[in-house]
C-alpha cells in the first residue's frame, strides 16, 4: 500500500459545524482562486450545499462574510464602488474591460451587480467613462488650504482614470504595464511634489510603477 495512513469519512447525514462550513467555503475559494464566492461557484467546488450554509448564518451572503470573503450578489453597491471595480479592471488589463472578466480577479463585485444598476455591460461603460470625464472639483481640505493649495493632494478616482488612461496605463519612466507583467501595481505621482507647490492637476500627473515611484522619492 502507498498511503498506510487512515482517512475519517463524513457519515452521511452527521451534523457539520459552522467553522466546518466556514473552512469550506474557504477551501473552495482557494481553489477557485477568488475571493469573491457565489453560490454557483461553491456549488461547483464546496463540499456541503449552499443552502446549509444559508440556514445556518441566515444567508448566503453572511456566511460568506463570516469566513472573511468577498459576497458576489451584495445588494445596493454604490456608484463609486461599481466605477471602482471597472477601474480596477482596466489597470490591470490596460484596456477596456470585457463582461466576462467580472468573474475572475482582480474584480470583486461580478456581473449581477452590474446588470441590476445599468442593465447591461456597455451601459456600465459608458456611465463609468461620463463620470471620469466630467469635471472634478473637490476643494482642498483646511489643512490643504492653509498650505496655499488650491487643489486636495490625493487624486480622485475619475482623475486617476483620466490620468493613467492618457499614460496608456504604463508606467512613463520605465514602460512597465500591468498587461505584460502580473501584479505590478500603478500610482499616479506628482510631476512636481505637492510638497513643494505642485497641484494635483492631470497636467502636473503621471503614470509611475510602484518601484519608479518609490525610487522617485528616494531620490527626493
Amino acid at each position: 500500500m502507498n498511503d498506510p495512513k487512515f482517512r475519517l469519512e463524513r457519515v452521511q447525514g452527521a451534523p457539520v459545524s459552522n467553522e466546518e462550513i466556514l473552512s469550506d467555503i474557504r477551501r473552495a475559494a482557494e481553489l477557485a482562486g477568488t475571493t469573491v464566492v457565489s453560490q454557483r461557484l461553491y456549488s461547483e467546488y464546496g463540499q456541503y450545499d449552499p443552502t446549509t450554509a444559508s440556514r445556518r448564518f441566515g444567508t448566503w451572503n453572511k456566511a460568506v462574510i463570516a469566513a472573511g470573503l468577498e459576497i458576489a450578489n451584495e445588494i445596493n453597491i454604490t456608484d463609486e464602488r461599481l466605477f471602482e471595480n471597472i477601474m480596477l479592471l482596466w489597470e490591470h488589463y490596460g484596456r477596456q474591460p470585457r463582461r466576462a472578466e467580472l468573474s475572475r480577479p482582480p474584480s470583486l463585485i461580478s456581473q449581477g451587480a452590474f446588470r441590476r444598476r445599468f442593465h447591461s455591460w456597455m451601459d456600465a461603460l459608458t456611465q463609468f467613462v461620463s463620470y471620469a470625464n466630467a469635471q472634478d472639483a473637490r476643494p482642498p481640505s483646511p489643512v490643504e488650504a492653509a498650505s496655499g493649495h488650491r487643489t486636495g493632494r490625493d487624486p480622485s478616482l475619475r482623475l486617476r482614470f483620466r490620468v493613467m488612461k492618457r499614460d496608456n496605463f504604463v508606467c512613463c519612466a520605465c514602460g512597465a504595464s500591468p498587461a505584460l507583467t502580473p501584479g505590478l501595481s500603478l500610482h499616479v505621482d506628482h510631476i512636481k511634489a505637492w510638497s513643494r507647490g505642485g497641484e494635483t492637476i492631470e497636467e502636473n500627473l503621471q503614470t509611475l510603477c510602484e518601484a519608479c515611484n518609490l525610487g522617485k522619492s528616494n531620490v527626493l
